[in-house]
């Protein structure tokens, strides 16, 4: 595995309330093995040099340990916004497991974003974590059809596997839910993958299921989605093209109608939806005192 010299592990998140409450970012790693055809980490903006092949950095524990120590704030961080943070080399690094222990060790919380069933080897880390500090985990399923999803996900487990996971981090008594994003226009954006993903997220005992009904394709990664779209469904490029152009955000052309479908079940099989609920349901009270004692 190729190592990336890097100053820094952890930084402090712009984001805030936005993106479900993280306090900080980090990515232990650079690329992802998972070949998904849509993924927004491929854009230009990332500066993310050969994205299908994993690197490590260099010295990250020893980086981490030490931001850690220097922070006042015991906030959440945050795993997985740009590569996953169980990737396939994961499970012979143990870059993430061992992050985790610092984690514990300095008193944070965690925000965990994955598609992996690998992450139920950590169990026991993340339920000591969440006994003093947030822990949110959100599982990463774009379909409820297996078969769909080999192909636009080719090197991740079954979306059915991933319920299961869900499954188990909340038997573990851990706040975890569905991360439905992107929904792809004329692939994923249909009633039967919305009701499908609603009830298999309640059979799951999901806390949450969060979407924005659409998805991003800007600079390189635009020309790569097209590309592979076309090898799979000829033809389907020219129509992404003469819909949305050099837009950035794609929202499904259905989205109105939707949206409303995707609230109405969700909320009728009692899963959060909005970004605030979401937030208010999984900080632990101690952590939002500690916040609010800053301002």
């Amino acid at each position: 595995m190729e190592y990336v010299k890097t100053r820094t592990i952890m930084t402090k998140s712009d984001l805030g309330e936005k993106w479900f409450g993280i306090d900080y970012h980090m990515n232990l790693y650079k690329g992802c093995s998972y070949g998904c055809i849509y993924c927004d980490s491929r854009s230009d903006c990332y500066h993310i040099r050969n994205f299908d092949e994993v690197k490590s950095k260099v010295d990250a524990l020893e980086i981490l340990e030490q931001e850690l120590a220097s922070k006042n704030y015991r906030g959440v961080v945050s795993f997985g916004t740009l590569s996953d943070p169980y990737n396939i080399e994961e499970e012979k690094q143990q870059i993430t497991r061992q992050a985790l222990s610092l984690i514990l060790k300095y008193g944070f919380g965690v925000s965990i974003d994955t598609k992996s069933d690998l992450i139920l080897r950590d169990l026991d880390l993340l339920q000591e974590i969440a006994k003093n500090n947030s822990v949110i985990v959100k599982i990463s399923i774009t379909t409820f059809d297996d078969e769909l999803a080999k192909k636009i996900e080719p090197h991740v487990c079954s979306s059915s596997r991933r319920f299961e996971v869900l499954k188990k981090l909340r038997e573990a008594g851990l706040f975890a839910g569905v991360l439905m994003t992107p929904v792809l226009p004329f692939l994923t954006d249909t009633e039967e993958n919305i009701r499908n993903m609603i009830s298999l997220s309640k059979e799951a005992d999901a806390n949450f299921i969060y979407t924005k009904m659409g998805m991003n394709l800007r600079t390189n990664q635009r020309n790569y989605y097209y590309r592979k779209i076309e090898e799979l469904y000829p033809g389907l490029s020219q129509d992404y093209e003469a819909v949305y152009g050099n837009k950035q955000f794609c929202n499904s052309l259905q989205y109105r109608h939707l949206m409303e479908l995707f609230l109405n079940l969700a909320h009728q099989n009692g899963l959060l939806t909005e970004m605030e609920d979401i937030i208010q349901a999984y900080k632990k009270e101690i952590l939002m005192n500690e916040q609010m004692s800053l301002f």
